[in-house]
């Protein structure tokens, strides 16, 4: 039988490795064509492998919790319908490789030496932890001893260090030592970071391991207060209008387009005007240089049910209407729901809202996702009296009142800037146009 390589395959622009987390199949089993046959994650999403033909699984190459590169062959696959088809080899061609070529192919060689023998150097050490030939690389370009590397938390399966690892291990390492020290004060002793206290133990408790996902959560904030000064500002908003028009928009919604419509592309509609009114909340901080985004992609923080947190992204936002936004809310909060996410789908993001409101919260200090500078989250709708200014005088009424809170990178967004913007969000919810078509 004629055999097919089974590749691993690109998860996205910056992904170069994901990582086995289990074998749907084994050695023998039949394999229909677009059958899963393995479950693999990076450090943006998990996803299922299928494979284009139907088989026999022939060999796994690897094996459950390894990394590996992408377009790496990871199983072989005995072809159905071509038995007694001989395998064929295709001789090499002699030709002399032009010149660009030859030394492209020496370059690599090198590359490659130099990381075995560093892998040869570190596993002669104490073996403790595996690194792979990238992050070996990387960490010789950037100087980075073995005790040093060693120091560095991993991410990876069995707490490997990760590309990503490493480098956000750089770039915080690169603002550490960029510090300038005034000579006029008395030479101090460095100060390290601060390391965790240790927990002790007591008569009960219950030691839980995290997964994978909640580790990774758990580095991205840690790496954004890191990155960015957070600061926080807060606005009340009277949302009745917005209540008024859902309440009588959604059970014909529902009738019409035959699926719910929530607050949340409502929100959305009413964030992305306020983007275009000050775009430079829409951008991300490239060392000096401020990157201005001309999309506007929402991001929208959505709990799974394991607990753990995903930020789908919808894209372009300002070019739908509210129907498609309502629609593109709907498929990627049904998807997330369902782990069916594509690693395009949580890719690329200019901005996020976390509704904090779904779970009964007035208001929240939300942790800005990296590399965007700013993250609004929404409260939960309370009615509550309020004055209200009219042509008769002031009067007290019943209103829909909501708490929104923006969190910004006070290196490049400044209280002007943030406070405006967040009021002009909140503008934009109370304008809405109560009598609206549907």
């Amino acid at each position: 039988m004629a055999d097919f390589e089974l590749i691993m395959p690109k998860m996205g622009e910056s992904i170069a490795e994901a990582t086995i987390i289990k074998w749907t199949k084994n050695e023998g089993d039949k394999i229909s064509p677009d059958e899963t046959v393995l479950e693999i994650a990076t450090d943006k999403v998990d996803s299922e492998v299928p494979s284009p033909k139907g088989g026999i699984l022939k060999k796994k190459l690897y094996k459950d919790g390894d990394v590996v590169a992408v377009n790496a062959v990871i199983a072989i696959i005995s072809l159905e319908g071509s038995e007694s088809v001989p395998e064929v080899q295709v001789p090499k061609k002699e030709n002399t490789p032009a010149p660009e070529i030859k030394k492209a192919v020496v370059e690599i060689e090198k590359t490659v030496a130099v990381a075995e023998q560093t892998a040869v150097k570190i596993s002669n050490t104490n073996g403790a932890r595996f690194y792979s030939p990238l992050v070996l690389n990387i960490a010789r370009e950037e100087k980075i001893g073995m005790d040093e590397l060693e120091k560095i938390q991993g991410t990876g399966a069995e707490g490997r260090v990760t590309k990503r690892d490493i480098l956000s291990y750089v770039q915080n390492r690169g603002n550490v030592s960029s510090v300038k020290v005034d000579v006029r004060q008395p030479a101090q002793q460095p100060v390290s970071a601060p390391q965790p206290s240790k927990v002790t133990m007591m008569n009960g408790d219950e030691i839980i391991e995290m997964d994978r996902m909640r580790r990774l959560i758990a580095d991205h904030m840690v790496m954004s207060k890191h990155t960015s000064p957070h600061v926080t500002s807060f606005v009340e908003a009277d949302v009745t209008n917005m209540v008024h028009w859902r309440d009588k928009a959604k059970k014909v919604y529902e009738s019409r387009e035959k699926e719910k419509i929530t607050f949340t592309p409502m929100f959305i509609e009413c964030i992305v005007r306020a983007i275009k009114d000050f775009p430079m909340v829409n951008v991300s901080v490239d060392g000096t240089n401020i990157i201005k985004r001309k999309a506007i992609n929402i991001g929208m923080a959505s709990a799974l049910p394991s607990g753990n947190l995903i930020v789908p992204v919808i894209k372009n936002a300002d070019t739908l209407n509210l129907t498609g936004l309502t629609k593109s809310v709907n498929d990627l909060a049904n998807r997330a729901r369902a782990n069916k996410l594509a690693p395009d789908d949580i890719q690329g993001g200019t901005f996020t809202l976390t509704n904090v409101g779904g779970f009964g919260n007035l208001m929240g200090t939300p942790i800005i996702n990296q590399p965007q500078v700013a993250i609004i989250a929404t409260g939960s709708i309370k009615k509550k009296p309020c004055v209200l200014e009219t042509e008769f005088g002031d009067v007290i009424a019943i209103r829909s009142m909501m708490f929104l809170s923006l969190s910004y990178d006070h290196r490049v967004v400044d209280g002007a800037l943030g406070g405006s913007f967040l009021r002009r969000v909140a503008d934009y919810m109370e304008q809405w146009n109560a009598n609206r078509e549907i």
